[in-house]
């Protein structure tokens, strides 16, 4: 289906894709002064610590005036704009909530701090969120007050207007300018991915997901700090650092603590999720939920063919849509190939199994295209000649390659499937002309 690009493998909150958004705080000449900039608990840091601990206690605490009071009171749009926030953060089911200041630059009664942000939801994460968050303060009648976010500070959905939180039986969603009755609808679809994705999925997991629905593209890329054209015809993708027992993907710097990492969260293009079929609809969604299952046992071991691959069998394996259906991208490539016009323009059927650049955001949507559809052929074939336990058992073993740390495809084909990538290849080439040739419906 070639509205969706679903799963972003790897993906930090605050970036989107492959796009890294790097922390910010270097020191500007004209009389800058850094202080601290060596981590957490640098000289200069304490009062600034003690402002942001006070906010966070009193967010925990329900103290609405005792959280505004650490506020710019000159700063009239920005307290405005916290008291939706507050609005908004006391409807969520916080776990966690702190601060911890890594970097501070002054300039006489101004500052910018660089802290990381621990969240955490009850019920719903199994590790502690740190966000990257770039606040101006100002010291006013010699205490120091929040005026503003600084440039660089990473965007959440609860700083975009009024959030609604709707409560499946395994999702909660959150969203920002839409009806209630279409995130209800989203709960749902979600609430019957979740068991979709634990079946194809045996292995111990959260069996719930958090979803978040924007009111827009524009917002959704600010969500995931890259430009909304990298999300046009993208129905949703998953944030998150891959990697768990085998290893941990690289995902950014930041503050933070080993063991912390971003939380997997759902985000829903309201547009191009929104022109799918209801089919089409639960497709994505168990597609990404199935990321959400599989991130424990996903690291940089894991080809993209078969992290995608997989949750794309996860999403198609209880539709009637057929190959040529599902796959209309690589069937075109192979028809070409079958008629003998593969050199008279278009994409030629696949000689070998799709690279991990093959699925980056920004490719030709085509090319993008034919990387889901070989990837989901090649889950689909081992399923279908050796067993879904047996691509589970590929899946993981695959993950533990050289500790996670990479590729070592031919050694798990051969100690699970007891083929070489060599013969593995040749049989997915072959299974993709039979499944997508013009014979088949």
């Amino acid at each position: 289906m070639r509205e969706r690009r679903p799963g972003a493998r790897g993906v930090r909150r605050g970036r989107g894709g492959a796009a890294v958004l790097a922390l910010l705080g270097t020191l500007a000449a004209g009389g800058l002064t850094a202080c601290g900039g060596t981590g957490p608990g640098g000289a200069g840091h304490a009062p600034f610590q003690k402002v942001l601990d006070r906010q966070a206690a009193a967010l925990r605490e329900g103290d609405k005036n005792g959280y505004l009071a650490v506020l710019d009171p000159r700063a009239a749009g920005y307290r405005t704009e916290q008291r939706q926030v507050y609005r908004n953060l006391r409807r969520l089911p916080l776990d966690r909530w702190s601060y911890e200041v890594a970097d501070v630059t002054r300039r006489g009664n101004r500052a910018t701090v660089e802290a990381g942000l621990r969240h955490r939801l009850a019920g719903y994460d199994r590790t502690t969120t740190v966000d990257t968050e770039r606040l101006r303060f100002v010291r006013r009648d010699g205490a120091w007050r929040i005026a503003a976010r600084a440039p660089g500070d990473a965007t959440q959905l609860w700083e975009q207007g009024e959030l609604t939180v709707v409560r499946g039986r395994h999702s909660l969603v959150l969203g920002v300018g839409r009806e209630r009755a279409g995130l209800r609808a989203l709960a749902d679809a979600a609430d019957r991915a979740v068991p979709a994705a634990g079946e194809a999925w045996p292995r111990k997991w959260s069996r719930r997901a958090v979803l978040e629905a924007p009111s827009s593209v524009a917002d959704m890329a600010r969500l995931l700090g890259s430009p909304a054209s990298s999300y046009e015809g993208i129905a949703a993708v998953t944030t998150g650092e891959a990697g768990g027992e085998a290893g941990e993907r690289a995902a950014g710097e930041g503050p933070g603590r080993s063991g912390d990492a971003p939380a997997d969260r759902i985000v829903v293009n309201p547009q191009a999720y929104g022109l799918l079929s209801e089919e089409g609809r639960q497709v994505v969604l168990t597609h990404e939920t199935t990321h959400v299952a599989t991130r424990r046992q996903t690291t940089p071991a894991t080809p993209m063919w078969l992290s995608e691959g997989f949750a794309d069998w996860a999403g198609y394996r209880t539709t009637k849509l057929a190959p040529r259906a599902a796959a209309p991208e690589l069937a075109r490539a192979v028809g070409r190939r079958a008629e003998g016009n593969a050199d008279r323009g278009g994409a030629a059927a696949p000689r070998a199994l799709p690279a991990d650049e093959d699925f980056r955001f920004g490719n030709d949507p085509a090319r993008l295209a034919r990387a889901y559809e070989g990837g989901w052929l090649a889950c689909r074939m081992v399923a279908d000649q050796w067993g879904a336990d047996a691509l589970v058992a590929l899946y993981e073993r695959a993950g533990r390659a050289h500790g996670g740390k990479r590729p070592g495809t031919d050694a798990a084909l051969r100690a699970v499937l007891g083929v070489d990538q060599a013969e593995f290849t040749a049989r997915w080439r072959a299974y993709v002309a039979a499944e997508l040739g013009q014979g088949r419906s």
